[in-house]
């Protein structure tokens, strides 16, 4: 059985992995491609910048929340040359993961019993900075979830190894540039092999692998379970 057939199976045993109503009414879903002219024309290399457009976005439909980003090929990682952007190779631009955008502080919780697998510093401009991985297991399956751009604080508490409970908080949503460099958000991440990767997974790819990508990474919405997605 693949993982996303599994994880549709096991739906109702998710918890939250944040603790607000992401089919609330102040929950929108955000274009970041070419699509959306306040992304595509600005120069969003200015951090505090790009804030300004997701605030923006967000109040234009009387919203604190915004999610979206699977296979979604986005123009916003033109901004840091870590995607490759005018390199002769092809970019990556396809995002592997679901974000969240909210409040820096927001806790993170774990949707299922997990153990800490991995913990990193992914300080490239445009990277992850504070990321944690968890490892899952469902029916004898073994798959990981990936937290990024998370804050510092509450990171340096945790450890490898380390047993967390559902709906244990063991995180929280980090401020730039701590959080990579990016609009506070979360980006949460399905893996089902990390092909002995630590503390760091690929979040963004090239739009010409997608099949290959979505086969490792299935639709995190299916944990999230949020009606926008």
């Amino acid at each position: 059985m693949s993982l996303a057939a599994l994880l549709h199976r096991h739906q109702l045993a998710f918890g939250p992995v944040l603790p607000v109503d992401l089919n609330g009414p102040d929950v929108i879903r955000l274009d970041l491609t070419d699509n959306n002219a306040l992304v595509a024309e600005a120069d969003l290399r200015d951090t505090a910048a790009f804030e300004v457009i997701v605030n923006e976005m967000l109040a234009r439909e009387q919203a604190t929340i915004g999610v979206g980003g699977y296979l979604e090929n986005r123009v916003i990682y033109r901004r840091s040359q870590h995607f490759g952007p005018g390199q002769v190779e092809e970019a990556r631009s396809l995002h592997l993961g679901i974000d969240v955008w909210i409040a820096a502080g927001t806790p993170l919780l774990a949707p299922l019993p997990a153990v800490v697998h991995s913990l990193a510093d992914n300080a490239n401009f445009g990277d992850y900075g504070i990321t944690v991985i968890l490892e899952h297991e469902l029916e004898g399956t073994t798959f990981y979830s990936l937290y990024g751009h998370l804050s510092r604080k509450e990171w340096t508490a945790l450890y490898v190894g380390q047993k967390l409970e559902k709906g244990q908080a063991f995180a929280t949503v980090g401020p730039y540039p701590e959080n990579g460099d990016w609009p506070p958000h979360l980006h949460f991440q399905l893996i089902t092999d990390l092909q002995g990767r630590v503390g760091d997974f690929p979040g963004v790819a090239r739009p010409s692998e997608r099949a290959i990508w979505a086969a490792l990474c299935p639709d995190p919405n299916l944990v999230l379970q949020s009606k926008y997605l």
